[in-house]
């Protein structure tokens, strides 16, 4: 029995490691130590049961979801991989299953990493970029730095699948696998806004970007053309042990999604999460919203309906909600966005300047 016994930890025992983050022994392959990013856990997941290692719903939730959910879900938005090295040069080799491009986004945000160190002050900083030329490719992020030790993350592509990932250092340098903060996560519902369309890199994200202005993890559940808050969505967010959740859904929804979804989507939330706050954020005003009064009259109409439900939930007692306006989210110069809807880089900032410090004084970080 003991054999048995033996025999069974070592076969685990790998696994476990890997679990906690310690750094899974290297490929050496001309001088360069390859260090597979599927073999220790990534930063940004709900769930530990996902479909595949880097994927953001685990997989008994295909039955549950909408099916364009779904989809979506298999995009590694948010994801992140954490290490640290002392290496002057950090390559990688990625592969990636979809299309590389996005009529209105750049290949780097669609389907590139993005990496970010941390300087001598202890501030994320980014370092460098992918662009890729194939679905399958090698390519250096960063060279010439100094050789110290330095924390790094790097943010997976926001509108494609990752197949593969490994980070490649100098074989005479030393990296260290990181796991995930035990904080916890802000956990970010919306539309393809928080999914990322159109940052130009995957760290342009609101989420992204909330995330290192706080350092906080956070969760990225955002979908194109989704986020209208149905209940399957509630029965399966409501697992997640979130230190806030942001409902940031309301630009995809119509008024009649307002009207009967937020309520029963956020009593749901509640009823499993008794104290944990809620943020419900009201869509951002369009570029084109100052020339186009019908858009204009259904927005303001869609957010009479939703400050609505947020003053019924109040007025019965129930504590921890927080309402935030959208007029000022992309700004008021019309500027914020790549089409009209969704942020630039530009809108993308202001929008976290918005919701940076009702985030802060929610979280009173």
């Amino acid at each position: 029995m003991k054999i048995r016994f033996a025999v069974l930890f070592l076969l685990l025992f790998p696994v476990l490691l890997c679990a906690e983050g310690v750094t899974p022994e290297p490929t050496v392959e001309n001088g360069t130590a390859w260090y597979d990013a599927a073999q220790w856990d990534i930063g940004g997941k709900g769930w530990k049961d996902t479909s595949t290692h880097f994927t953001r719903m685990p997989l008994r939730a295909e039955a549950t979801v909408p099916k364009s959910v779904w989809g979506l879900s298999q995009h590694s938005a948010g994801l992140v991989v954490h290490f640290k090295t002392d290496a002057p040069k950090i390559m990688v080799k990625h592969e990636v299953g979809g299309n590389l491009t996005m009529p209105h986004m750049t290949t780097v945000g669609s389907s590139g990493l993005d990496l970010y160190g941390k300087d001598d002050k202890g501030v994320w900083r980014w370092a460098g970029i992918t662009k890729p030329p194939a679905n399958k490719y090698e390519y250096t992020m960063l060279q010439n730095a100094p050789a110290q030790m330095r924390e790094y993350k790097i943010y997976l592509p926001l509108y494609n699948s990752t197949t593969a990932l490994s980070i490649g250092v100098p074989a005479d340098r030393k990296l260290e696998a990181l796991p995930p903060s035990a904080e916890k996560p802000v956990f970010w519902y919306g539309t393809s806004i928080a999914h990322g369309c159109s940052g130009s890199r995957p760290g342009m994200t609101v989420p992204a970007i909330i995330e290192r202005r706080l350092n906080i993890p956070v969760i990225n559940f955002g979908f194109s053309g989704s986020g209208r808050m149905e209940a399957s969505m509630a029965e399966l967010i409501k697992e997640t042990d979130a230190s806030v959740f942001v409902l940031d859904c309301m630009p995809n929804m119509t008024i009649e999604h307002v009207r009967n979804n937020t309520e029963p989507f956020i009593r749901e939330l509640r009823k499993a999460k008794p104290d944990t706050p809620i943020v419900m954020v009201e869509g951002p005003i369009y570029s084109y919203g100052w020339i186009q009064p019908n858009w204009m009259e259904n927005y303001q109409e869609k957010c009479k309906r939703y400050r609505e439900t947020y003053e019924k939930l109040t007025a019965e007692g129930m504590k921890n909600i927080t309402y935030v306006k959208g007029d000022t989210l992309y700004g008021s110069d019309s500027d914020g966005t790549v089409d009209g809807s969704h942020p630039s880089d530009l809108g993308m900032s202001r929008n976290a300047d918005v919701l940076e410090p009702v985030l802060r004084t929610v979280l009173k970080k």
